[in-house]
């Protein structure tokens, strides 16, 4: 078992995008039971909360389903993930210094039109939503085979 939790800002944008595309995948892909996925916020502004309207509404026009209710991300959870995919670089910076030694990436590490920042489209219009899901999709690809290839060399 492989489990990843995508972090960002408040878990109402960007993190449940990636976890509802990332779910997906993994459902199409037969491995719902080898890789468990998660995400949360740094802070706790929007914890109980659905994601942004927005954001579901992107992710729902593609034809993904996800339920969501935005959590904090905790210091005791070192142990329950095995890799924490941050969505821009300050969360990145403070993933590593708050769980200092767990394997924390940026997920466009596995975009292969970028790297850097997911960028967060609170404050802009529905069309910045589909650009974070762009990329999502694109990184949650290359992500889902990274994953595959480490069970894959487990299980040999």
């Amino acid at each position: 078992m492989i489990r990843v939790v995508f972090v960002c800002t408040g878990n109402i944008c960007r993190s449940p995008t990636a976890e509802a595309v990332f779910r997906h995948k993994v459902e199409q892909a037969g491995l719902t039971d080898q890789i468990e996925i998660g995400s949360a916020g740094m802070g706790d502004w929007h914890v109980g909360k659905d994601a942004d309207p927005r954001a579901i509404t992107a992710w729902q026009a593609r034809g993904y389903d996800h339920t969501h209710v935005a959590r904090q991300l905790r210091r005791s959870w070192r142990d329950d993930y095995d890799l924490f995919v941050a969505l821009d670089t300050g969360h990145l910076m403070e993933l590593r210094s708050l769980l200092p030694g767990v394997e924390a990436r940026l997920l466009r590490d596995w975009d292969a039109k970028g790297m850097g920042d997911v960028p967060d489209p609170y404050y802009d219009g529905p069309e910045a939503f589909e650009d974070v899901l762009d990329i999502v999709e694109r990184s949650c690809d290359r992500l889902l085979e990274e994953l595959r290839g480490r069970l894959d060399q487990a299980a040999s």
